[in-house]
């Protein structure tokens, strides 16, 4: 490699791998320095420039002028002032550099330095995709499925393969290797090689979160705050939402008109059911809300902190309060962080259960 072809591959290195030209320059310094000490003589005092604009290389001997040697410190680095055949000029504490450029220096540190670059290379890629990622957990990202294997796909998000493994995928959907797809971002950690892993996700709660903030504005920009979500992945969710201004219909700006906005939603989700409530800070409220579909409940309060909570219904709200596998009030439970019992009237007094009536419709 010339040195003009040096500098080019320097440019499109630094353009690719997300690294400024500089430090890559700094790289080749260290290994051609790692190179000269290995090859000619082990001396600790030499430096490397390579001139940026040109390509050419020129190594240095670097000491420093004192009036006593340090033995604590490096002698070679160290050149005694009276040693010096002109002293004008010169003081204590200057620096002196001569150069000391082999003739067959590029031939032989060729492969030294190639190793050592190489290595410096691929530590400050893995540094730089760190601090491109590192503020990326708990956001919602796009990818292109690259590959797949018995247990995870693989993601490319760019700069990085990020990794979603099968069990977080939405349970039913089918993915097409080559297509875009949106993941949420659960972990960013170093692997065991040291680069960096991204561990991504179809199915957590998070994914349902992000989706809402992207399609729905009002969410943005803070008019609607969602409270909490509660999920089933691929079944159904369950989303509060609520407004400080009294003039806003939340639950509404959510579902969109004629459901646009929730629909657009449910299907990326694969056709995952989201249920939109409304967040009330008075519980009994809130899990009356919680449990529709359910209707006609009367909501009680178990205890103190307000989170043991007894739902009565009879008929067909009771069945929808409870729902599919119990599905309805697991998520309610989620959502209102309550542990919520669902009872009909008759089971509450064969039980006996002391009940002191919170609120009642």
């Amino acid at each position: 490699m010339n040195k003009e072809e040096l500098i080019r591959a320097v440019k499109v290195l630094a353009k690719e791998k997300g690294i400024t030209e500089d430090e890559i320059f700094g790289y080749i310094e260290d290994g051609l320095n790692a190179a000269y000490k290995k090859n000619f003589g082990g001396a600790t005092n030499s430096v490397v420039n390579l001139n940026r604009e040109t390509g050419d290389i020129k190594v240095f001997s670097r000491k420093v002028v004192v009036d006593e040697i340090n033995m604590e410190d490096d002698e070679d680095s160290q050149i005694l002032l009276e040693e010096l055949d002109d002293k004008k000029g010169f003081k204590v504490g200057d620096v002196i550099e001569e150069e000391v450029t082999p003739r067959d220096f590029g031939r032989i540190a060729t492969s030294t330095c190639k190793q050592v670059f190489t290595q410096k290379i691929r530590e400050a890629e893995r540094e730089s995709i760190m601090n491109e990622f590192q503020d990326k957990e708990g956001e919602l990202l796009i990818g292109t499925l690259a590959r797949e294997d018995k247990q995870n796909y693989y993601v490319d998000l760019g700069r990085v393969n990020g990794i979603l493994p099968k069990t977080e995928i939405i349970p039913g959907e089918e993915l097409t290797m080559g297509s875009k797809i949106k993941v949420y971002v659960v972990k960013i950690e170093l692997g065991q090689k040291g680069g960096p892993v991204i561990l991504l996700s179809r199915s957590h709660y998070g994914f349902v979160k992000r989706l809402l903030e992207n399609e729905i504005p009002e969410l943005n920009e803070g008019i609607v705050i969602l409270y909490s979500v509660a999920r089933d992945a691929g079944s159904r969710s369950k989303i509060a939402v609520y407004s400080e201004n009294e003039k806003v219909d939340a639950v509404g700006a959510c579902i969109g008109e004629k459901g646009v906005r929730i629909n657009s939603i449910s299907k990326e989700l694969n056709g995952e059911k989201i249920d939109v409530v409304k967040y009330d800070k008075d519980i009994v409220t809130f899990v009356k809300n919680a449990l529709s579909p359910a209707k006609d409940l009367e909501v009680y309060i178990l205890d103190d902190k307000g989170k043991q909570v007894l739902a009565v219904a009879d008929g067909d709200n009771l069945s929808l309060a409870i729902g599919k596998r119990g599905q309805n009030v697991k998520l309610a439970a989620r959502l209102t962080k309550c542990r919520i019992d669902v009872k009909t009237p008759s089971k509450v007094q064969e039980e006996g259960i002391n009940i002191y009536k919170y609120y009642e419709a």
